[in-house]
């Protein structure tokens, strides 16, 4: 699995932080349980938000197509020895 961005951790963290005091302030509840359900379901919404950020590809870029070589103009062997005679 790829380790998440910079920009997904900020936006998770994000998201926790904010529905976490938006959930408390709407519930007004003051018992135990009803902090921890709240803070598991921000919990669960952050890493939501996380995960469904857009993650950069790695692969996306266009291949490289490598250049043709122009072959080299053919020289005369002239001169030349042949070692089979």
């Amino acid at each position: 699995m790829p380790r998440p961005t910079p920009a997904q951790i900020t936006y998770g963290s994000a998201t926790v932080v904010f529905s976490t005091l938006a959930m408390l302030l709407l519930s007004q509840t003051s018992s135990g349980f009803g902090i921890a359900v709240i803070a598991v379901a921000a919990l669960a919404l952050g890493l939501f938000v996380a995960v469904a950020f857009p993650m950069p590809r790695v692969g996306a870029r266009k291949p490289r197509v490598p250049r043709q070589r122009t072959p080299l103009p053919a020289e005369p062997r002239l001169g030349e020895h042949s070692l089979h005679g």
